[in-house]
């Protein structure tokens, strides 16, 4: 009984916690959107829009390591507060420059570094947050209800912030944001309490140790380790997809602001489906392979779909098959990390998996960005009419085929990892 009531104690705090998170989440997204609109406006440029995204994940590769380390060094819940409180700033200083009409393209790669970086910290900090306070029998279905909380912000961010932002403009969609923050931030401070469990002497150790004990660890666990890079392998392909959709909705006859809203909300209404099965579905026999199977499926249908069809229902069902696995790939892949990694190692670990998986997102964008303006596009320019048939003309044919390209791309990555990762088998 009183083991009954500590479970349900502990998750009043993950529900608190997971909500107010996930709206804070949804104001950041809101302002995210918002600003790729601004940015397409001024710049009419893929590459332009996608380098504002490589300032944010680029803290991942150069400090994600070391973020780790300062996560299992210090106490969980002051560095999400001080991190959130820092880019909550940097969201201030965009709107000032943007109401004294002063903000430029260089403002927002500078802030959105500062962000990512904050970003790189309070990551892994939450992750160990969730572990500590979630009883371990709940981790398949809290895993359910964050890819949930993700889908649902996935489908409200670009819908909001279209209208937003069309209506009131981008200082809206900031006071959106700044509004969420504050809600997240002081149930966070006032409401929620984080355990520390670290092992005697754990703090002295110095940054550097402490980050080299997640390679070592990841070193050891070869399983874990082909997960990661399978994975950084599927980042690289949706992060350059997601630098060439603007380039290929906006300019398109059918497509325009509105429709680039609608299209990306749903992959947030497939990854609700693919949530709620998750927290339905009984353990898989073998969470590897089907790690593998739901990306192989994912890469294999949207990239063409789109690449091939020229109406936004066709856009719409490319969205819902490509995203509606990627919340069984997310669960499967926590489900594993939580049940092998000591809790006093998370932090490091999972920094070391942010550098390792998502390194390939900056590259991905600018691939994804350079390829549609400086190869793409100007190829289909000279050559369009003998592929007019299957990629249409004008602006936005080039990103047409470079969606067929990243199709090819992601399969044949997923073939060639999935031969990899048949000798793992995981199920607990």
């Amino acid at each position: 009984m009183e083991q009954k009531e500590q479970n349900n104690n502990s998750l009043k705090k993950f529900y608190i916690l997971w909500s107010t998170q996930s709206l804070s989440q949804l104001g950041s997204a809101i302002t995210a959107f918002a600003l790729t609109l601004w940015l397409y406006e001024e710049t009419g440029s893929a590459l332009s829009t996608a380098a504002l995204r490589i300032c944010t994940y680029a803290p991942y590769v150069v400090m994600s390591i070391f973020a780790g380390a300062i996560t299992d060094k210090f106490d969980k819940k002051r560095t999400m507060l001080v991190c959130d409180l820092l880019a909550a700033l940097s969201t201030i200083t965009v709107f000032i420059l943007y109401k004294a009409d002063m903000l430029s393209v260089w403002h927002l790669y500078l802030i959105n570094a500062i962000s990512g970086l904050m970003n790189t910290v309070q990551q892994p900090a939450s992750e160990v947050a969730y572990t500590m306070i979630i009883p371990k029998e709940y981790y398949q279905k809290t895993s359910g209800l964050q890819s949930l909380s993700r889908s649902l912000v996935t489908i409200g961010n670009p819908l909001i912030a279209s209208a937003v932002y069309g209506f009131a403009g981008l200082d809206a969609a900031i006071a959106i944001d700044l509004f969420t923050f504050a809600v997240a931030y002081a149930a966070l401070a006032l409401f929620i309490r984080i355990p520390e469990i670290i092992s005697k002497g754990e703090k002295e150790g110095s940054i550097l140790k402490l980050a080299k004990e997640g390679l070592v660890y990841l070193k050891k666990n070869p399983m874990i380790l082909y997960v990661i890079l399978f994975m950084s392998g599927v980042n690289f392909v949706a992060s350059a997809f997601d630098a060439v959709l603007p380039a290929f909705i906006i300019p398109h006859p059918a497509g325009g602001n509105q429709i680039l809203g609608i299209v990306s909300s749903c992959s947030g209404v497939a990854m609700i489906i693919g949530s709620l099965i998750v927290t339905k579905m009984p353990k898989p026999k073998d969470r590897v392979r089907v790690i593998y199977l739901s990306m192989l499926f994912s890469l294999a249908t949207e990239n063409f779909l789109l690449a091939f069809s020229k109406t936004p229902v066709l856009w719409c069902i490319g969205q819902l098959l490509g995203w509606v696995f990627v919340p069984v790939m997310a669960a499967n892949q926590n489900v594993i990390m939580r049940n092998n990694i000591p809790a006093r190692l998370q932090g490091r670990v999972y920094a070391c998996r942010n550098t390792l998986q998502f390194f390939t997102i900056p590259i991905g964008l600018f691939f994804g960005g350079i390829m549609v303006d400086d190869v793409c596009e100007p190829f289909m320019s000279k050559h369009g009419n003998a592929f007019e048939l299957f990629f249409g003309s004008g602006k936005g044919s080039g990103a047409a085929l470079m969606l067929f390209i990243l199709g090819v791309i992601g399969t044949v990555m997923c073939l060639v990892f999935g031969n990899i990762l048949k000798k793992y088998n995981y199920s607990e």
